[in-house]
């Protein structure tokens, strides 16, 4: 080892009443680490083929893997049958069925919780997958989520997984336009919403969203209703019907859905969407079968799950985090998942710290910019509150800084808790690198090695392999040699944007689109997107999306849009905006108006997830002759360089760099 500080901690078992699940395939020293991952980069088909015979399946598979990155095509476990609801639910109905499946925490702190045991949660499952089908849901057919944080949210998207239909959850503070872009990409003809839902102080009224998204399409046959919030709603006849009143008809008939549909291992799972370096987000593929096997995988051994530990993951379900660590890993692995419908700092900043000395949490896993925003509530918040219970921490959605990883170690695990760094996509599924907790080393804003299976390389603007020499670390665009099983398949009806921002940018290889640096133990830090898509909070937010956003707005003429760094959000998003009529913005006492009005279109547009943190008004973007706008230029000056422009020549008009940097906020 080098003179850098590493954390290896001693994983303490938890004495449960539970009965223990066995997971022969759960990496337990660093020495087996390195000797399993060996084995998996040397065969990987023979390795993973290995991990899913520990699976539930109605027919083996025939070939494990046959792939290229070309096309791209990639293909796991092709032959094999089998249903993801039978290893989340079924399988562990005999020795588990009184254990807590989730564990669910409302908003309103005096509010009753609910928790839903394996038997329970399979029960009504099944009833609303009958409900599915009474209402023409069919295998294939693509089902949007678009429901608050309430555990009708995972009955809705396992009842999909169970019939074979195909679920696209959309995050709950998206706008109607933004569904409405994602119904028509999907052709989707269901979907399953609430009245309302709350988040904090606020209520959101995802029905009148979903009216408004619905508007202009007649795509739709069926839209069913959970009642949460008690918030008046439009009821369409003949196409709205109630949540509650559907299962009551299932409970009265006596019929659900026990047999699980069968489905071919490379059947699609469910589509969910993320924005990319254009406008138009895109569809990301994921099947059953690869899928499965890697979120439980993952999950079991990076936060070292052992049976009777409760795991707490804060994300909302709209997003990749929450389909693969809260439900689908943990739920494979027979775990208790604990799901929360409110935000960290609502009713006051000592909410985390409440549920996990509440339900005496052992896995915390939670994203960077909350650690940090709690951060600047001090101390106060944690005082009386026991948090002995944890076991694990984990970080996710970005690279977490030193100062925020050490808080987090000293204020929250009390120095006793390894802390994973969890670096991964939408597109992959599940981790791709992550120390592994207790076993693998950690080391502070690192995200450390590749999960077995996971084949990394840097690369230069050229595709070149970039190799250090020595002891010294390297910087190179991240990519991956080979496939591992819950890669993406397709980006849904137009395979060839797929192939174009994932493997076409460097031939044979998947590009992830960020930056990184390799050290000399081989351990890698996650620098940042090198495309044109922002890390916002953890979420990814494309440049042209947000642009077109504003650009919707009708006294903008043109804007830019690029990242800046942010305290709380790691990375904030800089607008530059020129607004019609105005070749002097400052000059009138309307700047806050417009800018406003600005935030008010792109909230509308995307959502307000999407918002700009500073919008500056500006007569001119540097363009070249050819009228590209020079993003490098404004994204230097929104981090606040003004020294190291570059050259500027080159410009249509140089002059108006000066004047931005003059206006700069």
């Amino acid at each position: 080892m080098n003179s850098y500080s590493f954390f290896i901690l001693p994983f303490v078992p938890l004495t449960s009443y539970r009965i223990a699940m066995s997971y022969p395939y759960q990496i337990k020293s660093f020495e087996v680490y390195q000797s399993t991952y060996q084995q998996s980069i040397e065969d990987p088909a023979g390795f993973w083929a290995g991990i899913a015979e520990h699976f539930t399946w109605r027919k083996k598979w025939h070939t494990a893997l046959e792939w290229n990155f070309t096309e791209p095509n990639v293909k796991w476990f092709q032959g094999g049958k089998m249903n993801i609801t039978e290893n989340c639910l079924d399988r562990h109905l005999a020795e588990r069925g009184e254990q807590a499946a989730i564990i669910w925490e409302p908003n309103q702190p005096n509010e009753a919780a609910r928790t839903l045991t394996y038997r329970e949660l399979h029960e009504q499952v099944c009833q609303f997958a009958q409900v599915l089908r009474n209402n023409g849901v069919r295998k294939g057919d693509r089902v949007c989520i678009y429901m608050g944080m309430i555990p009708e949210l995972a009955i809705a998207v396992l009842a999909c997984a169970r019939i074979g239909a195909i679920h696209s959850v959309v995050f709950g503070g998206f706008s109607a336009q933004s569904i409405s872009d994602r119904l028509q990409d999907a052709q989707a003809a269901f979907i399953v919403t609430c009245d309302g839902a709350f988040r904090g102080a606020k209520d959101i009224p995802l029905k009148n969203i979903i009216d408004d998204a619905l508007i202009g399409y007649d795509g739709i046959e069926r839209v069913i209703v959970c009642a949460r919030t008690n918030t008046p709603v439009s009821m369409l006849k003949g196409r709205d019907v109630w949540w509650e009143e559907e299962m009551n008809k299932v409970a009265e008939s006596g019929t659900t859905v026990n047999f699980a549909e069968e489905m071919d291992a490379e059947d699609p799972l469910f589509i969910l969407y993320t924005s990319g370096s254009t406008g138009k987000p895109k569809g990301v593929v994921h099947a059953c079968g690869g899928y499965m096997v890697y979120a439980n995988y993952t999950f079991v051994n990076v936060f070292q799950y052992q049976t009777g530990q409760i795991h707490f993951c804060t994300a909302d379900i709209g997003w990749i985090t929450g389909h693969s660590y809260i439900l689908y890993g943990p739920l494979s692995a027979g775990a208790t998942t604990l799901m929360f419908e409110g935000i960290p700092t609502w009713p006051d900043a000592g909410r985390f710290w409440d549920i996990i000395d509440k339900y005496r949490v052992n896995i915390f896993y939670t994203a960077p910019t909350a650690i940090r925003s709690l951060m600047g509530f001090g101390k106060e918040p944690l005082q009386g509150k026991d948090l002995s219970s944890l076991q694990v921490l984990g970080t996710v959605g970005e690279p977490i800084n030193e100062e925020a990883w050490h808080w987090y170690d000293e204020n929250v695990g009390k120095k006793k808790c390894p802390i994973v760094d969890t670096w991964w996509q939408t597109e992959t599924g599940g981790c791709l690198i992550s120390n592994l907790a207790g076993i693998t080393p950690a080391k502070p804003s690192w995200a450390t090695l590749p999960l077995p299976g996971v084949q990394l390389l840097l690369v230069d603007e050229n595709g070149n392999e970039k190799t250090a020499v020595g002891d010294e670390t390297i910087a190179g665009n991240l990519c991956i040699k080979a496939p591992w099983p819950s890669i993406l398949r397709t980006t849904y009806g137009d395979h060839e944007r797929c192939r174009q921002n994932y493997f076409a940018t460097y031939p044979g290889l998947y590009f992830t689109g960020d930056g990184a640096l390799r050290d000399k133990d081989g351990f890698y830090r996650i620098t940042g997107r090198v495309d044109d898509v922002l890390n916002v909070s953890g979420h990814r937010i494309g440049t042209a999306e947000v642009e077109n956003a504003i650009n919707m707005h009708a006294g903008v003429v043109e804007s830019a849009v690029v990242g800046f760094p942010h305290a709380i959000k790691g990375q904030g998003i800089y607008a530059f905006v020129i607004y019609q009529g105005s070749h002097d913005p400052h000059a009138h006492g309307s700047d806050d108006l417009i800018r406003n009005d600005i935030l008010q279109t792109v909230t509308r547009v995307i959502g307000p997830i999407a918002k700009p943190d500073k919008i500056q008004l500006v007569s001119g973007l540097p363009k070249t002759r050819s009228g590209k706008i020079m993003r490098r230029i404004l994204r230097k000056i929104a981090e606040g360089e003004t020294e190291n422009l570059g050259d500027t020549t080159t410009l249509l008009d140089p002059g108006v760099v000066e004047e931005i940097m003059k206006g700069k906020l």
